[in-house]
């Protein structure tokens, strides 16, 4: 196969861009509307002592992925003319390297049970070597269709993957209603995507054999795999420690208010990365088209996610008996510690973007390395006072890093600290104004709970918006916002992004 057989057909750029922004967004709307409904649903089938037992796996799982993939995904999506040979080789060492983790989970299983005091850990630790095997044979295709842009596809396997992973969890609770329903579901969801990329690729492996040049794509990916690294540590002994040292009853709050805040944030910039760093690769040398286009997408961001988080931060002893259950109130404190650092997220993920686009692997290793150093350090100072204390001192440590990231992405490369101060500042400050707002407004809000709510989430976007409007960056944004909505004319389609 032709080295052009993998790229994307040539003039497509700005056209792929607009509709995989806007293919990638209804997606993860779906995505996102999944996962709270699963956090609602099986929250009401399974206890807190179910999720304590997966939460306890769950970094486990993180640390050992880390390795399967070795950044040659990306390395895959950025190689300029990348051969049949060269992908063909990635796929097998993905397939290797994946299999051997599989085999140290199952060798890890009764250490890790061990370390917790937990028995039922150690069948599902090894279980999971089910879903390394699932997402290694995948990773390839994933990356080829993800490098020719085809969002569309993509799109379409993450919403069945997502509803389908959630059926069978649910489903899987009328036979066994215990932690394995969790597991059920998590498995479908990586066996059925890795199914759909080989079926909508074109591209099959051939034998493995030695190629030349293939180090400059692992030196690339372990720039990338440093990072993760690090940042596993970040997202993940938090974890770790409250449920080694405070229990799975306080693992399984803390674990609740996350995934049902923090969890989704990432679901919004995650996937974006499929469409903004193919894009802004090739815009790399164009300075002026690269920090014009990343502009106009990550404020788009912040309008969305932001206001969203400010309502929920502040109405949080309301919405979380609400939504999860009278038994899960004691989450509502943790919910709103992590809100603060939840409106900061969706600003600082999306940097990932900028260091791999840019070809800053190292750069963006050792940023991983000042994040995980900072988190680990917040969770020990936080873990005397409980899941309560971790979820405070983590958000600290996110207001307290913000401003030195961009300093640090700024100082090469054509986006700077300034653009980006000047850019997000309307939707920053409008959040914390409209969190502030909702706050106090919350005794004069009606007493029936949806309305309260339905109340608060206007409240919390007017506000947003109306402090937005006083610069002259969130008026632009706001109007590159507008192109979005479709016109009156009934054969108008979205513009997209540009």
């Amino acid at each position: 196969m032709e080295a052009n057989a993998f790229d994307p057909p040539e003039g497509s750029l700005r056209r792929s861009v607009g509709r995989g922004a806007i293919v990638t967004a209804m997606a993860q709307s779906v995505r996102v509307a999944t996962q709270i409904i699963s956090v609602i649903v099986l929250s009401r089938l399974l206890s807190p002592q179910d999720f304590g037992v997966v939460a306890m796996c769950a970094p486990v799982l993180a640390f050992i992925a880390l390795f399967q993939d070795f950044g040659l995904t990306q390395a895959t999506i950025q190689k300029t003319g990348i051969r049949h040979d060269e992908v063909n080789s990635l796929f097998w060492i993905n397939v290797a390297v994946s299999a051997v983790l599989a085999c140290v989970l199952a060798g890890a299983a009764p250490l890790v049970a061990a370390f917790y005091g937990e028995p039922r850990v150690s069948g599902l630790v090894a279980a999971l070597g089910l879903q390394i095997m699932a997402y290694g044979l995948g990773a390839q295709h994933l990356a080829l269709l993800t490098r020719r842009m085809q969002f569309t596809r993509l799109a379409i396997i993450d919403v069945a993957s997502a509803v389908t992973g959630l059926a069978v969890s649910i489903a899987w609770t009328f036979i066994d209603r215990s932690y394995w329903a969790l597991f059920a579901g998590t498995l479908t969801g990586a066996v059925l995507p890795t199914l759909c990329y080989w079926v909508s690729s074109r591209w099959r492996p051939g034998m493995p054999r030695k190629v030349e040049g293939i180090g400059q794509l692992l030196n690339f990916g372990a720039g990338i795999t440093g990072f993760n690294f690090a940042n596993f540590f970040a997202r993940n002994l938090d974890n770790v420690l409250i449920g080694k040292y405070w229990g799975e009853a306080q693992l399984g709050l803390y674990d609740r208010a996350y995934k049902l805040l923090l969890f989704p944030l990432s679901q919004i910039t995650n996937p974006l990365s499929k469409v903004m760093v193919p894009a802004l690769s090739r815009l790399k040398d164009e300075p002026d088209r690269y920090r014009s286009a990343y502009l106009r997408v990550m404020p788009l961001i912040l309008l969305v996610a932001l206001p969203g988080v400010s309502f929920a931060t502040a109405m949080s002893d309301v919405l979380i008996p609400f939504v999860l259950g009278e038994q899960w109130r004691q989450s509502a404190p943790i919910f709103l510690a992590l809100g603060f650092a939840g409106l900061l997220q969706p600003l600082n993920n999306p940097a990932g973007w900028l260091f791999v686009s840019q070809g800053r692997s190292g750069d963006f290793m050792r940023w991983g390395i000042v994040t995980a150093v900072t988190s680990v350090l917040a969770f020990l100072i936080g873990l005397p006072y409980g899941a309560l204390g971790v979820a405070i001192a983590y958000a600290v440590s996110e207001y307290m890093r913000t401003p030195f990231l961009w300093l640090y992405i700024g100082k090469t490369g054509p986006l700077k600290a300034h653009h980006v101060l000047r850019a997000a500042t309307p939707f920053v400050l409008g959040a914390h104004l409209a969190l502030a707002a909702v706050w106090f407004a919350k005794p004069f809000l009606p007493q029936q709970h949806i309305v309260a709510m339905a109340g608060a989430v206007v409240l919390s976007y007017v506000t947003t918006i109306l402090v937005s409007l006083c610069f002259a960056a969130g008026r632009e944004a706001l109007r590159e916002a507008s192109k979005l909505v479709p016109m009156r004319a009934p054969a108008a389609v979205p513009s997209g992004a540009k």
